[in-house]
């Protein structure tokens, strides 16, 4: 689980990592990211109503909050992530989710220097 500091809680931090950060797509879900002037990453996690029931968007929420705590580590500091999760996510096993993830992160090149995931 990700600790209370490492999470965007407010509207206006979304809004300004969505408006003048960076973004990067896949099938399965966006990345976007922006600096924050702080010592730690903060991530957000966001699905909509589109995704279906509250159950579905949870277990969505749920899957890329775990991969980004074990990923957390070997990334840049200082950044606010935001993953966007997209209809295809739904139903996709654990493993495809992480592929998924780990390539926005490599082709947003947020992966410390010499320890990107195979």
């Amino acid at each position: 689980m990700l600790d209370r500091p490492l999470r965007l809680r407010r509207d206006a931090d979304f809004a300004r990592v969505r408006s003048l950060g960076k973004q990067w797509r896949h099938p399965l879900l966006t990345l976007a990211y922006a600096p924050n002037a702080l010592d730690h990453n903060r991530y957000g996690f966001v699905t909509t109503r589109r995704l279906g029931n509250a159950v579905t968007r949870n277990r969505a929420k749920r899957l890329m909050r775990e991969i980004i705590r074990l990923a957390h580590s070997r990334l840049q500091t200082g950044l606010d992530i935001v993953l966007i999760a997209r209809q295809e996510l739904i139903e996709q096993p654990f493993q495809i989710i992480q592929a998924a993830i780990h390539s926005l992160l490599s082709r947003a090149h947020l992966w410390v220097e010499g320890i990107e995931p195979k």
